[in-house]
């Protein structure tokens, strides 16, 4: 039985010379091929007449992230499906990953079970949701054809301050304005939008590119 081509992208070495050695005991896979960031990959592909089915994607990579080069296999190779594999359990680097193409999103910790799992997902479904990327959460970035909601200019600017890493006490700070004032926002912005939380704000301004 012929088995599913693995690609790895990924600049830390050890790390994926070990996750070679271990989906290489995986009876339905091989890895063929290891870049050290996604430049390295595209131009591999130039070159490569057997295609790899899977991607195995880093997000933080010198030179071209996993990001951009998921977006450029996306448009390009379509017929390569992204898996991210980061230790990056941000709500905005899922969603950017998942937006711009990649199929699914791990984390580096997770049991061997799971990456079988996924990768199986990924060749007889096109897809793996994990618990971390909800259904519901995935098909909320599909574009809509939904009138764009009138947003204030300082209800912009809280949006996009939400939609980082930033706790609402550090989006206080820089907006000047006093934490009670930061909730009316939040509130505000979630009757208006018509989410129940946090993510569903960084959903929103990701879907409108106010992220």
């Amino acid at each position: 039985m012929s088995k599913h081509n693995v690609a790895i992208i990924d600049d830390h070495l050890l790390f994926a010379q070990s996750l070679k050695g271990l989906i290489n005991t995986f009876s339905e896979f091989e890895v063929t091929q290891h870049a050290l960031n996604g430049k390295i990959f595209i131009d591999n592909l130039k070159n490569e007449s057997n295609l790899p089915e899977i991607a195995l994607m880093d997000l933080n990579m010198p030179i071209m992230d996993g990001l951009e080069t998921t977006k450029f296999l996306n448009e390009n190779y379509p017929s390569i499906k992204v898996l991210a594999l980061s230790m990056d359990d941000n709500e905005s680097s899922i969603l950017k990953m998942i937006k711009n193409g990649a199929k699914g999103y791990l984390l580096k910790d997770i049991h061997p079970d799971i990456l079988k799992e996924a990768l199986l997902a990924l060749i007889n479904e096109g897809y793996y949701h994990s618990k971390r990327v909800s259904d519901t959460l995935v098909h909320s970035l599909h574009p809509t054809e939904e009138p764009k909601i009138k947003l204030l200019d300082r209800e912009l600017e809280f949006l996009k301050l939400a939609s980082t890493e930033m706790t609402y006490k550090e989006i206080a700070d820089v907006m000047h304005l006093s934490p009670k004032t930061i909730d009316g926002y939040r509130e505000q912005l979630f009757k208006k939008l018509q989410v129940k939380n946090r993510i569903g704000m960084v959903v929103y301004a990701l879907k409108n590119d106010l992220a």
